[in-house]
């Protein structure tokens, strides 16, 4: 069976599918476009897409009756895929749940720590030849230990950012997520405005998509506490990044610590020229480790369609 690779996987992932599969790979890291994605579509049986890659509605609309039969998607994100349309095309649709849960929760905290801490503003002075030496009054921060924190979105990223900060940090935990999340540490369910206006940290964990588009915006910001600190390692669209710039500019919130862009993989100048803001380029599940498990995961969807079995991690 023919395997389109949309863009090129660790060494030892890449070896295992081409010892299966007839596998295409792409040479270039930038998403596909529409035209690339119809034409995955009408030439390939399978497809293991990566972020961003455009398999939206107009894509399937061109192929009515595609050769691919699977989007074995590299990531636990799938925004990018139309999945309705990709079904009533005849395709099924898999992604890679657990492979990016600790990693990603470890970045969270990357983002927290950094945010509350000052520690990109920090060293951007000392590389600049701009520190003097200590002092009391030096570049004081948020202490995080027992602080609050809202985390929006318990699904396993978000339990496992909890968990690191209650075990690790000794933080209250407060949660707004659409149910009841039953987890082995203290966690108050509250309405998503109250869980912000009694939040020192911000924690933005929830799916990407049209059901969260923008879930943060305007008001969101506006509920938060004028000392807290906002962190998105979600999706960039689940965040109206015009009204976090005007929330930051305006001191509604203390800072924000971003590893997503709502246009990625461009950022606001107003974002890069603010000092109380930590970016980082999307490094959520950037460990060699994480990235080999989460392709070993979307190949063996791969296989278990070829093969004629369950699919392990339909969506």
């Amino acid at each position: 069976m023919s395997l389109l690779v949309s863009r090129r996987l660790p060494d030892s992932v890449m070896a295992e599918a081409e010892a299966r599969f007839t596998v295409t790979c792409r040479t270039v890291t930038t998403p596909m476009d529409h035209a690339e994605c119809v034409a995955a579509l009408r030439d390939h049986d399978l497809i293991l897409p990566t972020l961003g890659d455009a398999f939206r509605a107009p894509a399937f609309a061109e192929v009515p009756e595609p050769r691919a039969k699977l989007l074995a998607n590299f990531g636990v994100g799938y925004n990018h895929i139309d999945v309705t349309a990709a079904r009533a095309a005849g395709l099924a649709v898999t992604n890679t749940p657990g492979a990016v849960t600790d990693a990603t929760a470890d970045i969270a905290l990357t983002l927290i720590l950094m945010t509350a801490r000052r520690a990109g503003e920090g060293e951007r002075m000392l590389r600049a030849g701009q520190w003097t030496g200590w002092h009391p009054t030096q570049m004081l921060g948020m202490h995080v230990s027992g602080r609050t924190m809202a985390i929006i979105g318990m699904g396993r990223i978000g339990q496992a950012i909890a968990r690191r900060c209650h075990f690790g940090f000794g933080c209250k935990i407060l949660y707004a997520n659409r149910s009841p999340k039953s987890v082995d540490f203290p966690a108050t369910q509250l309405p998503m405005a109250e869980a912000l206006a009694a939040a020192d940290i911000v924690v933005l964990a929830t799916p990407g998509g049209a059901e969260t588009h923008h879930l943060m915006g305007a008001p969101e910001f506006a509920a938060m506490q004028p000392h807290a600190i906002f962190v998105n390692i979600s999706r960039g669209d689940v965040v109206d990044e015009a009204a976090l710039i005007t929330a930051l500019a305006q001191n509604q919130i203390a800072g924000a610590g971003l590893d997503v862009f709502e246009f990625e993989p461009a950022v606001p100048q107003a974002l890069i020229d603010m000092e109380n803001v930590t970016l980082l380029p999307h490094l959520g599940t950037a460990a060699l480790e994480v990235r080999e498990d989460m392709g070993r995961m979307a190949l063996a969807n791969c296989i278990a369609f070829a093969e004629g079995r369950a699919l392990p991690n339909p969506v």
